[in-house]
């Protein structure tokens, strides 16, 4: 039987992540902590990487919350679909990365390596592996292009999750393999509810 072309790429997704996982416990003591401190610098108290940090999960609930009330207001079927498929991405990126995070069980890099600083409360509770602000942010992200595609849609949303991507390097908060497994389960995540969608609802 031959492989859907999503099949396809949540089965490479899925590879992707195993090997970040097998990457994250070797490459850590060496060139990705170098990375790392070359993107985390001494004073990371930028406002700009904050705030983007830190808008990831008010703009995560108030796109698709917007689009779920407009398709409702305006008894638009498609409308209220794109919001609850946007919803159910977020969902599964949920699932998966918070699972994945007690399962590696990986410590901030702050809490490793008195070089990373931190910003915030050194209390902060947390594991690293992957990168749970980043997974949402590309979740969110591969949604909207799936479902606006749109150049000006497409290119922002990308653009704004690399930032966020990005972002989670400034503050310390994450180690690179962080980083880019998330980007890689949100965007997975984000297939896995269109190709559900598309399965649960495909007669109606």
């Amino acid at each position: 039987m031959q492989l859907s072309y999503r099949a396809i790429y949540l089965r490479n997704i899925f590879s992707i992540l195993l090997s970040f996982a097998f990457a994250s416990t070797c490459f850590a003591q060496g060139g990705e902590v170098g990375l790392l401190n070359n993107i985390n610098p001494d004073n990371p108290s930028s406002k700009f990487w904050q705030v983007t940090s830190a808008s990831v999960y008010p703009i995560s609930v108030g796109i698709p919350a917007g689009l779920l009330v407009l398709g409702y207001l305006r008894q638009d079927k498609n409308e209220q679909r794109k919001g609850w498929e946007i919803v159910g991405a977020l969902a599964v990126n949920t699932v998966i990365a918070q699972g994945m995070k007690y399962a590696i069980n990986r410590n901030r890099p702050y809490t490793k390596y008195p070089d990373i600083i931190h910003p915030y409360d050194a209390s902060e509770e947390g594991k690293s592996f992957p990168s749970g602000h980043t997974s949402t942010a590309f979740a969110l992200a591969t949604s909207l292009s799936i479902e606006y595609k749109k150049w000006y849609v497409v290119v922002p949303a990308y653009a704004y999750a690399a930032s966020v991507g990005y972002s989670r390097l400034y503050l310390g908060e994450h180690y690179p393999t962080d980083v880019l497994a998330g980007a890689a389960i949100g965007a997975g995540s984000a297939y896995l509810s269109h190709w559900l969608e598309k399965k649960i609802f495909k007669n109606k």
